[in-house]
């Protein structure tokens, strides 16, 4: 398992997201994303990005007033 601090990017965090699943994650591990909620849609445009790379969204819940996490593994 490991954790990714993605909220230094603020809004512009999907391009490493999708970079990460795909290089740092191996088969089978389970990776947790904290990123920054500005705009609720980056809720949904995580989990589309989750999806659309073929991996499983585990979890997805807010941490605090601002940040939010997501529970993914690498399943292809």
């Amino acid at each position: 398992m490991k954790r990714f601090d993605l909220r230094h990017l603020k809004n512009d965090f999907g391009g490493r997201l999708e970079e990460i699943l795909k290089t740092q994650l191996e088969m089978g591990e389970v990776g947790i994303f904290l990123f920054e909620v500005l705009e609720f849609e980056n809720v949904q445009k995580s989990a589309d990005i989750v999806a659309k790379s073929g991996n499983e969204l585990l979890n997805s819940l807010r941490f605090n007033e601002v940040d939010w996490t997501i529970v993914v593994k690498r399943v292809c």
